[in-house]
């Protein structure tokens, strides 16, 4: 066996359910160093008032979860449920999305310009064949006249026919063109959205962990369907729409100069109206859909959290609190959406009013000039049926301007998301050769972004190739973070992190977590497949591959009795599945990955005894060959590795090895000898 492989106690694991008891006392014990009353204090004096009530109530169900499981209640699932409040109730304290940077339209249509450029043939195309619609419909009108002074003033149906043929065949062609320029139009928008969803979803994949864990899910969600929906109505169908509607505009207006030049000077007198009314109604509008669209993300962050953690909402009873939550989220969505459609309800009106006024100027001078005999009945007719024709799109001119500040507050948040710095910089690395796979921490020291207290301080070990090292301590004493930095989800404030002598700020991270494989305590299970989320991360392995890694990992035994077998849908986050098979499939996609290095943090704490002792035998295989970072409270696990280094307020309190640290008396050996066991560990009795 090589040095510091862990090493199975073959008693311990036949008996992997007694010490339970001892796993949870020290876990305890640790946790209780972490944060006392003063903490506590601290982080619930910033919930907001709105969100106080609940957050007591979020607060007093982990209180009584705690005393539960002082009174010798399952601890894996309590403990698991304590931490699913605990982010609930973090989750109301920050229950206020943060307001996206203002901008100009002038700028955000710079912004999507870019995007823009590969729809603009397309998008040519559409127009020109919207073009014909307003040449078309102008022909009807001019038909009308015809009608009129042709064949009813003078009482001669002759041409009655052919201006029949006339209006049938002007009435396909616009069907005609109104397909073909409907159908292009759609198909373009579809494309452009998903193109711009792709392009923000793949942002948001590079993302900081760090920005991810501070923002909401739902109102991501948000940003990356409804708003981004917004800037399409507004980019490019709209535009397309607004380009139609100005081409109408010069249509009618020629003809109606056509007709009579003097009539057509006094009707499109009112035409600027239209704009001023609008322009007086834009800011406020823009205020109100910047709030709206904010409101909408929060609504949508409240219905994702509360309906994730559908077990716990009813094993507390919080389904009622869930439901205000949701309907104080929604009403405040009502009242900035009733405010925005009070703003549109009075345009409408007031364009009417200006509609109105204008068409009975122009019939009085038009009655007028009919009398003068300077125009025909059918020329006044048809001038005033233009006139209503000119007046629509001007209208709808006024109404895009103002959606354009409605969609501008859409554009923001999405501008907001694209501007967030990835994880790491876009630059050219160097390939990772790894030879002997030695890992270093070197003086290494880091804050969390916000945070005065150090999560490590002057940390250094060295993990030698298939060398299996744990880190123990209380919670909040930095075992989880040494992960993360080793994951590159966060760079340290001071010191290296060595992977073969080279630091990891010099390596390609998907390339360094290529070379890793992975088990978390909460196990992350995608909605699909057995065999799916066992070739999650590594789907160029085929199917005898697969099934090795399964055997391998006991995934084979349960698998085979589900129905379709490894083909069986295991739900959204393998619910359909229990905590040991989730678990399994997790180590066997630790397996299938082949990496040399294996980060292992906390893989049996959220399973109770039974799936703790299913899961020894495949973690045992897992680690053997590799180097192994186990992180982990159960003292059963820990004692397994070569070497042990205790972890206390970010800094490195003891090492060594089990023996070694029971010896010296640290809080190792007085966690291990708080212990309560029907058979005590080795070397600590």
């Amino acid at each position: 066996m090589a040095r510091g492989q862990l090493r199975e106690n073959p008693a311990r694991a036949a008996r992997g359910g007694e010490g339970e008891q001892c796993s949870r006392k020290s876990c305890r014990r640790w946790a209780a160093s972490a944060g006392g009353p003063a903490s506590r204090r601290s982080r619930t004096s910033r919930a907001s008032p709105a969100s106080r009530t609940s957050l007591t109530s979020a607060t007093s169900a982990a209180a009584a979860s705690r005393q539960r499981r002082a009174d010798g209640y399952a601890p894996s699932v309590l403990v698991a449920a304590e931490a699913i409040v605990s982010d609930a109730a973090c989750a109301l304290r920050a229950s206020e999305e943060p307001a996206a940077p203002a901008a100009s339209l002038g700028a955000i249509v710079r912004r999507f310009w870019p995007r823009l450029r590969p729809f603009l043939r397309p998008a040519a195309i559409v127009l020109a064949a919207s073009l014909v619609t307003p040449a078309i419909e102008t022909a009807a009108v001019w038909l009308f006249k015809t009608l009129v002074d042709g064949v009813l003033v003078p009482r001669d149906l002759r041409a009655l026919v052919p201006l029949g043929l006339a209006y049938l065949g002007l009435t396909v062609a616009g069907g005609a063109v109104g397909f073909v320029s409907g159908y292009l139009s759609t198909s373009i928008s579809e494309r452009f959205l998903l193109l711009l969803r792709t392009e923000v979803f793949a942002h948001a994949q590079r993302l900081s962990v760090d920005f991810l864990d501070r923002r909401r899910l739902g109102d991501l969600l948000s940003r990356l369907s409804g708003d981004i929906g917004s800037i399409e109505s507004f980019l490019l169908s709209g535009v397309i729409d607004a380009a139609v509607d100005l081409v109408r505009v010069l249509f009618f207006a020629a003809a109606l100069a056509l007709l009579d030049w003097r009539l057509a000077l006094l009707s499109i007198v009112v035409a600027p109206a239209f704009w001023l009314a609008a322009r007086a109604l834009s800011g406020r509008l823009r205020d109100l859909s910047r709030e709206k669209r904010r409101r909408s993300g929060s609504l949508s962050a409240v219905a994702e959290e509360s309906l994730s953690n559908a077990a716990l909402v009813r094993a507390y009873g919080a389904e009622d609190a869930e439901l205000r939550r949701f309907q104080r989220e929604g009403e405040a969505g009502v009242v900035a959406a009733l405010a925005s459609a009070r703003l549109r309800a009075l345009f409408s009106p007031l364009v009417d009013l200006l509609e109105m006024g204008g068409t009975l100027v122009v019939l009085a001078a038009g009655t007028w000039e009919l009398q003068q005999g300077r125009l025909t009945l059918g020329a006044l007719l048809i001038f005033v049926t233009y006139l209503g024709k000119l007046y629509r799109p001007v209208r709808e001119l006024g109404s895009f301007y103002n959606s354009a500040f409605s969609a501008a507050a859409s554009a923001e948040r999405v501008l907001e998301l694209l501007d967030q710095p990835q994880e790491t910089p876009s630059r050219t690395y160097e390939p990772l050769r790894l030879s002997r796979g030695v890992l270093e921490f070197d003086r290494v020291t880091f804050r969390y972004p916000g945070s005065k207290a150090a999560a490590l301080d002057d940390v250094s070990f060295r993990l030698e190739p298939e060398e299996s090292l744990a880190l123990v301590g209380p919670s909040g004493s930095g075992k989880s973070t040494i992960v993360k930095l080793l994951l590159r989800f966060y760079e340290p404030d001071s010191g290296r992190i060595l992977l073969d002598g080279r630091d990891l700020r010099e390596i390609d991270p998907r390339e360094l977590r290529a070379a890793l494989a992975v088990v978390l305590q909460e196990t992350l299970i995608v909605h699909g497949t057995v065999r799916q989320n066992i070739a999650y991360g590594s789907e160029a392995a085929d199917d005898e591959t697969m099934r090795l890694a399964a055997r391998q990992a006991d995934v084979d035994e349960f698998a085979q009795a589900l129905p379709g077998g490894y083909d069986c849908l295991v739900g959204q986050k393998g619910r359909l599945l229990s905590g040991g098979q989730r678990q399994r499939i997790a180590i066997a996609r630790a397996m299938i990955r082949r990496a040399p290095l294996l980060l292992l943090d906390e893989p049996t704490a959220s399973l109770d005894a039974e799936a703790a002792r299913r899961v020894m035998a495949p973690l045992l295989r897992l680690v053997a060959g590799r180097t192994t970072l186990l992180v982990t409270h159960d003292l059963r696990l820990a004692r397994l590795a070569g070497r042990i280094l205790v972890l206390e307020k970010g800094r490195i309190a003891d090492a060594g090895t089990h023996d070694e640290l029971v010896a010296r008396g640290g809080s190792y050996a007085r966690a291990c000898l708080g212990q309560v066991s029907a058979e005590p560990l080795q070397g600590c009795a």
